[in-house]
């Protein structure tokens, strides 16, 4: 059976694996989830990420960031969802935690934080939020 929303998945699966202290986690490879996974990598939220060789489907590995024994993504929720579609204006975008957390907009320039789309006037979907 087709899944239906992968990026929710890759979400949970990271979710499960820092609930229960995994130092990596095997996902399902694609290009958004790859975009996604480095715009993680470069708020700080994971260590990195990284193609599987040999693997019979295209899967990346993804390793999970800790800081004094607690993962550093204490929270991951997806907001646009493949039924409902959410999005919003540059004017629009609002602070996730009140700033301590990063919301992953999908613009017309690609995928990236509420605080770049904001900075350059972009809106788009909302694809998920972290803290």
């Amino acid at each position: 059976m087709a899944m239906t929303d992968p990026i929710a998945d890759m979400f949970t699966r990271i979710r499960n694996a820092c609930l229960a202290k995994h130092r990596t986690v095997d996902i399902p490879a694609s290009r958004m989830k790859a975009t996604i996974l480095e715009v993680l990598a470069k708020q700080g939220y994971i260590e990195g990420w990284q193609a599987v060789e040999g693997a019979a489907h295209p899967t990346v590995r993804v390793h999970l960031r800790y800081y004094r024994h607690k993962p550093v993504i204490e929270g991951l929720r997806r907001v646009s969802t493949p039924g409902l579609r959410r999005y919003v204006q540059s004017g629009a975008i609002k602070k996730v935690r009140g700033g301590l957390g990063v919301a992953i907009i999908s613009t017309s320039q690609g995928i990236m934080t509420d605080r770049e789309a904001k900075k350059r006037s972009l809106g788009g979907e909302v694809i998920a939020e972290v803290w």
